[in-house]
């Protein structure tokens, strides 16, 4: 790739695959592949599956890119790409892998050093990984990339085009809703005999 080519903006080599040029496309894939790599790997936390996700993400723009109207940036729009076929991932799979020995579980629940405690937190894992595999598609990405990803709400309000009052709300009820999740496995109610 030569200097001159290196440094054409996002535009420019947007209109260049539309007019044809597919080398264009080979020049944003370069640009981008290593980022859209990560985020995907950090969602469903495998080297294959997220390898699997960016070539999907990178041909699905390339069939997309006639939709493409330019409201938010070439990166936005592949980013928000790829962050939706990794949640369809994790969705099919009904496995949230980025959760394991991660600092969300102690954000959630406080940890303290008594072994029993320790050993109770390793087996609510999978009640963990159920509880967040059971929220609703927004609440799940906003907690995905505010928690793991660590984006601003700003970022994360460009990336699903909603506003950040919203993500807010979406990401506040995400964490009450897998509290309560965690504190009836914790603390199961009582029944009356």
């Amino acid at each position: 790739m030569s200097n001159q080519e290196d440094t054409k903006s996002d535009q420019v080599l947007v209109q260049e695959v539309r007019a044809g040029n597919r080398a264009a496309f080979t020049m944003l894939m370069r640009r981008y592949q290593e980022r859209v790599y990560w985020s995907a790997r950090r969602i469903v936390g495998s080297h294959e599956e997220a390898d699997d996700i960016a070539q999907e993400t990178f041909i699905k723009a390339y069939m997309a890119l006639g939709d493409f109207r330019g409201d938010s940036s070439f990166y936005t729009w592949l980013y928000r790409i790829a962050v939706n076929l990794s949640l369809n991932s994790l969705r099919k799979k009904q496995v949230v892998n980025y959760l394991r020995d991660s600092p969300v579980l102690r954000k959630i629940l406080p940890i303290n050093e008594d072994p029993e405690r320790l050993l109770e937190l390793k087996e609510l894992k999978s009640r963990l990984e159920a509880a967040v595999a059971e929220l609703p598609e927004k609440q799940r990405a906003v907690f995905v990339l505010r928690y793991h990803d660590e984006l601003s709400y700003e970022e994360i309000a460009r990336i699903l085009k909603t506003s950040v009052g919203g993500l807010k709300a979406n990401y506040f009820h995400a964490l009450k809703k897998i509290q309560a999740y965690l504190k009836d496995e914790i603390h199961p109610p009582h029944t009356a005999d």
